[in-house]
C-alpha cells in the first residue's frame, strides 16, 4: 500500500514537474496561468488535469480542438512516479531516499526542457544543486564525504574541456549539469555515468541517422542522456 501511495505522489508530483520544466525555459510563470490547451487555449478541467490517465483517455489529444498533445506530459509524469518507487523501494524512510527525489526530480526537469527547447536552465540546476549539495554534504553522505567534491569539480571541467574541444558541441548547461552529477554520484560514479550517457547518446545518434531521422548535422540534446547515464550508475550503485 505504501508503494501505491508512493506512486501516485510521485504522478502528481511529476505533472508538477514535467509543466514547470516546460514553462521556465520560455520564461513563463509555474503557477499562472492555470494549464491550458498550447493551440485553441481552452482552460483543462480537473478531469483533463489526472497525470498519464487523462492522456490515455483523450487519446492524447485535446478534447476541445482535437490537436495533438505531446507525448513529453506523460513521459515525464511517469518517469518521476516510477523513479519515486524505486528510490523508495531501494532506500526506504532515510535521508538518501530525499537525495534520491531531489536528483530524480532535477533530472526528469531538464530533460523535458532539453527535449522541448535544447536548453537546460540555470534556474532548474540553482534551485536543485543548494538542496542536494546539503544532503549530499551532511545527512547523507558519501564514503569518503569529499568523494562528492571531488565528483562535482571533476564533472564541471571534464565537461567543461569537453565543452571547449568541441567548440560549441556540448552546451553550458550539459557543463553546469555535471556539476551537480558529480556531487552526487562522485568521482567514479561521475565517470561511468559520463561513459554511460555517451553509449546512450551514441547509440540514439546512430539509430536517428540509419532510420533517416537524423542527419549528420543534426542537433541533439545531451541532456537526457546525462540523466539517464546519472540514474542508471545511481540506482545500480545503490
Amino acid at each position: 500500500m505504501e508503494t501505491i501511495i508512493v506512486g501516485v505522489i510521485g504522478l502528481l508530483i511529476g505533472s508538477f514537474l514535467t509543466a514547470a520544466g516546460l514553462r521556465l525555459p520560455a520564461k513563463q510563470s509555474i503557477v499562472y496561468p492555470p494549464s491550458a490547451c498550447p493551440f485553441c487555449s481552452a482552460r483543462l478541467r480537473p478531469w483533463n488535469l489526472v497525470p498519464v490517465f487523462s492522456y490515455v483517455w483523450q487519446f492524447g489529444r485535446c478534447t476541445r480542438c482535437r490537436e495533438r498533445i505531446s507525448p513529453i506530459y506523460p513521459a515525464g509524469e511517469l518517469a518521476f512516479a516510477v523513479l519515486a518507487v524505486a528510490s523508495y523501494y531501494i532506500f526506504g524512510w532515510s535521508m538518501e531516499l530525499a537525495a534520491a527525489l531531489l536528483f530524480s526530480a532535477m533530472l526528469v526537469m531538464i530533460t523535458v526542457s532539453d527535449l522541448r527547447y535544447m536548453v537546460i536552465p540555470d534556474r532548474i540546476l540553482l534551485v536543485f544543486s543548494v538542496p542536494i549539495a546539503l544532503v549530499r554534504l551532511t545527512v547523507a553522505p558519501l564514503d569518503p564525504w569529499w568523494d562528492a567534491a571531488a565528483g562535482s569539480a571533476g564533472g564541471f571541467l571534464l565537461l567543461f574541456a569537453a565543452a571547449v574541444v568541441s567548440r560549441g558541441g556540448l552546451g553550458g548547461g550539459d557543463v553546469k549539469l555535471y556539476a551537480v552529477v558529480g556531487l552526487m554520484l562522485g568521482f567514479s560514479g561521475m565517470l561511468l555515468s559520463l561513459a554511460a550517457a555517451s553509449i546512450l547518446g551514441l547509440c540514439a545518434g546512430l539509430a536517428g541517422v540509419f532510420m533517416n531521422k537524423w542527419g549528420r548535422k543534426t542537433e541533439i540534446p545531451f541532456g537526457p542522456f546525462i540523466a539517464a547515464g546519472a540514474l542508471l550508475v545511481y540506482f545500480a550503485g545503490a
